[in-house]
Formats: C-alpha cells, structure tokens, sequence
C-alpha cells in the first residue's frame, strides 16, 4: 500500500496549515483536499483469501489524501507472520496506490482506476504492481461493484511458476440494513496466471459490520475453492523448503476473520 507516505504527509501538513487561517472567514471555500484513514487489529490477514499472516493477528493501517477533482493518493500496510506457512511476504507489507474515481454522468455509476504498488520490505523480491479499473453502483441502501486488477509482465513473475502476468477479477454486493448501524458486504473473486495458488481458484467473503461512532466491528467468513486435493497434488513448499499438503490447505481454507477498526 510507501514513498507515498511522504507525498501524504506533505499534504495534509499543507491542509491543516490553511485550515485555521480559513475558519474565521465564514466565505471562504472549503480546502479542495480531505484526508481520511484508518487502524485497526484483525484476526488474520487474508489477501484475496489467501493468508499472509499464518493464519495469525496483524495491525493494519491507512491514509488517504483525496482532491475535489477526484484524484486520490493512498497508502496502506500491515503487519505479518510467515511462521511455517507457505506464504511469507518478508513481516510486513506496505501498498501505495493512486488514481482517479469520478460518477459517470447521471447514470448513478461510479468508475474507479489507477495504478496499485505492492511493496514488502522483508522480500522486495516480491514487489509488484497492478492496472486496476471499477464500476460501482448505489440502489438504495445495495451497492453493487464489478473490477479487475491487472498485473503485467515484471521481475515479480521471475519468482512464480507459470504465466508471466495476473488478472484478477471480482464483484461485491454490500446492503445497509435501514435505521441500524449494521451492513453486510460480499465478495467474489478469481485469480488467473503467474499468481495462482495451486491452479486458477476463486476466493470468496461473507460478512457483517457493525459501526460505532468512529469504531467498525466486522465478523466474516474468507476462504477459497482450493481443496484438500488440490493441496496434495500441487504442495507448495514451506519456510523450512518441504513441500506441504497441510500447508498449502491450511493458507487458504475456510476461516473466520474478526476485526476491530477506528477511522478518522
């Protein structure tokens, strides 16, 4: 979700510096800029339904400064555990994304693009971007979205077995249940190339938010088609270089994931 943090920081110093020099002029316009973010603990890390965590609790954060015009920059990260799973992403990995998210006339549609940066500081051998593009759409209290992500050939790929680029394809379904603080949210996704886990899977989540104040609880069921079967025909290796059944199955199974968020 890095260098970005910087960019970040400079900004919202310059928002909050105009801030007060506007506030005791009633006709001054407001700051074309908003910064917004978030932090919370989860259960579990799980990165379309795969752990990055060892199945164990990370610290997750975010920033994001947006303009009036709809351009936005954003930076995100969190924390990691590879223990002996089949997925270390080096103890942390930290996201840089921007773009630009605009309604589409008066048709009640929202698009969504830019260019998202996956950055680990423990195994930058990882590192990789993607293309990401969006449509979303509100009827009343359902919001409705369909995107792909897009990961091109690059050096990333030099480290995976099989095709030398990514798609990923979703859609969400979220409902705001009327008079309460409580909205369900799903989502469901494909992987197809150089990151497949095992062959092309589907990742999937289910869950439930409550919202207090500036607080969110979320309950939700994660996981993936990737099977016993699977495992055992395709075992990846794990930290100590053995190739594992157990733990292939166990980064993507099914798995309740709980977390508690503030946002600012």
């Amino acid at each position: 979700m890095r260098t970005a943090l910087l960019v970040s920081a400079v900004l919202a110093g310059s928002a909050f510096v105009a801030t007060p020099a506007l506030a005791d002029d009633p006709t001054a316009p407001p700051s074309a800029f908003t910064i917004t973010g978030s932090a919370g603990v989860w259960s579990q890390y799980r990165f379309r339904g795969i752990s990055q965590s060892n199945n164990r609790p990370v610290f997750q954060g975010s920033v994001t400064v947006a303009h009036a015009s709809g351009f936005y920059l954003s930076t995100w990260g969190s924390s990691a555990s590879a223990g002996n799973s089949t997925v270390n992403i080096g103890g942390s990995e930290i996201d840089v994304y921007g773009g630009y998210t605009h309604a589409l006339g008066s048709t009640g549609v929202t698009f969504d693009g830019g260019l998202y940066g996956y950055l680990y500081p423990g195994a930058p051998a990882g590192n990789y971007y993607e293309v990401y593009g969006s449509l979303a759409k509100t009827y009343g209290p359902a919001t409705g979205k369909i995107g792909v992500n897009i990961a091109p050939n690059q050096k990333a790929f030099d480290y995976y077995s099989g095709a030398n680029y990514n798609v990923y394809v979703y859609g969400e379904l979220g409902f705001s249940v009327p008079g309460t603080a409580f909205s369900i949210h799903s989502h469901l996704g494909h992987t197809g190339g150089g990151f497949d886990y095992t062959k092309d899977y589907i990742d999937y989540n289910v869950g439930v938010s409550y919202k207090w104040k500036s607080l969110t609880f979320d309950v939700s069921g994660v996981g993936t088609n990737v099977s016993h079967k699977n495992a055992r025909n395709n075992p990846l290796v794990d930290q100590t270089g053995t190739p594992s059944a157990f733990q292939t199955y166990r980064a993507a199974k099914a798995v309740v994931v709980g977390s508690i968020s503030a946002s600012f």
